[in-house]
């Protein structure tokens, strides 16, 4: 099943994400082949990130939800929100 994760970050954290990224990176690389789409939201500039987005196959939505709750990013406290909810790709290139 496909998984959406929105995750905004903290207002004045970029220094908690950029030190944290390598983390993240070897984190979401370890999901493999089920991890479909990964990257950062930005700001209006289209530079500066501001959260994340990921789209992954997961067994569950508890497990979807307790796979995205071990990202580093999380424990660095880097996460305003975090929503994850199933999803279904109905058009656009394929996954």
């Amino acid at each position: 099943m496909l998984f959406i994760a929105v995750c905004v970050d903290k207002a004045d954290h970029l220094p908690v994400r950029m030190d944290t990224r390598p983390a993240h990176v070897d984190f979401l690389k370890a999901k493999g082949d089920a991890l479909k789409l990964a990257g950062p939201s930005t700001a209006d500039d289209g530079e500066t990130p501001n959260g994340s987005l990921l789209i992954f196959e997961d067994s569950s939505l508890e497990a979807a939800r307790a796979w995205v709750a071990a990202d580093p990013y999380g424990a660095a406290g880097l996460f305003a929100s975090v929503d994850v909810k199933p999803w279904k790709h109905a058009l656009g290139a394929g996954l």
